[in-house]
């Protein structure tokens, strides 16, 4: 384990993962839309969207993209866990969450991770990642936000 910590701390201030690109699907902007109760029309409405909204089509929810950095970092793939000794990882929280540009319905998204931190806690380590979600083809990011992750041995 402190090899696999040590080989980690190396790699801090480095670009660990560049993920797939996803498409942020109506479907899902709808089902978030569903489960938060947050039912905008400039997220739910794709027909007046287009008509009155200043980014020509539906938008996701700020916090849904935030939500897929998760999926996007491949956090969820055993194969892409640091520690597979980790007897539980925990989701600890966040240290800062922008939201610079809107990702509308149909966009592609990927993420982009910087590793910030590498620190030794009690039982374990934790990892604090900057991560990026970028949009296809814009400028700015959709979400950038400070992960941090505990991993318990």
């Amino acid at each position: 384990m402190q090899d696999a910590i040590n080989e980690l701390k190396g790699k801090v201030g480095a670009e660990i993962n560049l993920g797939d690109w996803m498409t942020m699907e109506q479907e899902l902007i709808d089902t978030f839309s569903e489960a938060s109760r947050d039912l905008q029309w400039i997220h739910v409405d794709p027909e007046r969207a287009a008509k009155e909204s200043p980014f020509g089509a539906t938008v996701a929810q700020g916090y849904l993209t935030l939500s897929m950095t998760t999926y996007l970092t491949g956090t969820l793939d055993p194969a892409t866990n640091p520690f597979p000794d980790a007897k539980v990882v925990i989701n600890y929280g966040l240290n800062k969450v922008r939201f610079p540009a809107p990702v509308k319905a149909g966009s592609r998204i990927r993420a982009r991770t910087t590793l910030v931190a590498v620190e030794e806690i009690k039982g374990g380590v934790q990892v604090i990642k900057k991560v990026a979600v970028e949009i296809e083809g814009v400028d700015k990011p959709g979400c950038v936000a400070e992960t941090v992750t505990r991993f318990y041995f």
